[in-house]
């Protein structure tokens, strides 16, 4: 059983939020084409919004995620979904290319509310069911992240690119509502002021390896991922695919299926398996890009390769959550702060050499760089396994926290 204050009922609550909130950074890609024509933009312009949903994103990790070890959750929680429907409405309202990357910027700052949610939940759960209570959040985050681009172009044909961003404002703010209603009040007290907490990041970065080690898996993990999405688009709107926009939009689905194994592995990681599923997840990480480099030619092979890397970066992402949240309860957001941004650097990155690949060595370069990528992933957790001693059940971690009453 999880612990009383965290029901069935709110943890698909917080599941549900931290997916919507993460969508939001995601809903332009497919609609580019469409934003540049009515707003007159030129393609590097439009492709601007898509650097400035992560850069706004990255900010918000390195500064707002840590709050949450310095104020009231719930109330930070409440205010940032609040702000990110505010900041959708700036976008779903923009007359022009400027105010439409303000307003793309201020969403992805102040979605990171979806990282405050995270550690909310691990906080809230029992310790014998923390890995699964985390699977099932970041399920939610994860659904939202690869389901945002066919939600897009769905809505878009429905009345427009506008459209997308009005309905992710009323979700938004209807989630505020929520959380405010179901969320219990949570304090952890840091001592610190606001200065000091950030520094404190980096503080725990040098005091924790295995939170260094962990940051550095998590970093390749999204890397290798990243590659595979991003390169993705390329090889199939080129024959022997020559899919159509929607078409691709509708692949989607297919990362899905992985999202859904995030409770598996949480379960195993539960039960002490934690070491297990990180090194089930490097392997078949790995392993994945041997598929993928046949899906260049067969698409029973991609949708396989596809479906394993998908599975296995889930499984990574999950032990390395439970790992990395067991070692000081009272400061997991900003631990969960230094791991994310480390985290998203890494996809960021790995989307980047895609590019420059892609256009020197094609699919053939892709696969290598994704397969190095992965390869990194498991000589770190080797080296993690080899140099420092990693809690390997829930029962290696404090307790958490008790929540203050409503």
């Amino acid at each position: 059983m999880t612990n009383r204050t965290l029901s069935r009922r709110l943890l698909l609550l917080m599941s549900t939020a931290t997916g919507l909130a993460v969508a939001g950074n995601y809903f332009a890609q497919p609609l580019l084409d469409l934003i540049s024509r009515e707003l007159a933009l030129t393609t590097g312009a439009a492709a601007l919004l898509v650097t400035a949903a992560q850069g706004g994103y990255a900010l918000g990790l390195i500064l707002l995620v840590p709050l949450g070890d310095l104020v009231e959750r719930r109330r930070l929680a409440v205010i940032l979904y609040a702000l990110t429907a505010l900041f959708l409405l700036v976008s779903a309202t923009a007359a022009t290319g400027p105010i439409l990357l303000a307003g793309t910027v201020l969403t992805a700052l102040t979605s990171v509310a979806a990282q405050v949610i995270v550690p909310f939940a691990a906080t809230l759960a029992d310790p014998a069911e923390r890995g699964k209570v985390v699977g099932t959040v970041m399920t939610g985050l994860l659904l939202g992240l690869l389901l945002a681009r066919t939600a897009s172009g769905a809505l878009s044909e429905l009345g427009g690119w506008r459209t997308v961003y009005f309905v992710n404002a009323g979700l938004m703010l209807l989630m505020a509502v929520l959380l405010r209603v179901y969320l219990p009040r949570l304090h952890t007290r840091a001592g610190l002021n606001y200065p000091a907490l950030l520094r404190s990041i980096f503080t725990l970065l040098r005091e924790e390896p295995v939170l260094r080690w962990r940051a550095g898996i998590g970093a390749l993990a999204l890397g290798s991922f990243s590659v595979l999405w991003t390169a993705l688009t390329f090889l199939l709107v080129q024959q022997p695919y020559g899919w159509s926009e929607s078409s691709i939009g509708l692949f989607g689905l297919v990362g899905a299926a992985g999202a859904l194994t995030a409770t598996i592995a949480g379960r195993l990681a539960d039960r002490g398996h934690v070491q297990a599923v990180t090194a089930a997840g490097t392997m078949l990480m790995l392993a994945s890009w041997l598929p993928l480099a046949a899906g260049a030619r067969s698409l029973i092979w991609l949708l396989i390769g596809v479906i394993v890397l998908d599975l296995a970066q889930q499984a990574v992402l999950n032990s390395n959550q439970n790992v990395i949240y067991a070692l000081r309860p009272e400061a997991r957001n900003r631990i969960n702060s230094a791991y994310m941004t480390s985290y998203f650097i890494g996809g960021a990155i790995g989307s980047a050499l895609t590019s420059l690949v892609w256009v020197a060595h094609g699919w053939n370069g892709v696969v290598i760089l994704g397969a190095t990528l992965s390869a990194g992933t498991l000589a770190l957790w080797t080296l993690e396994r080899l140099t420092t001693r990693t809690p390997a059940t829930p029962a290696d971690a404090t307790r958490p926290l008790v929540p203050a009453g409503r």
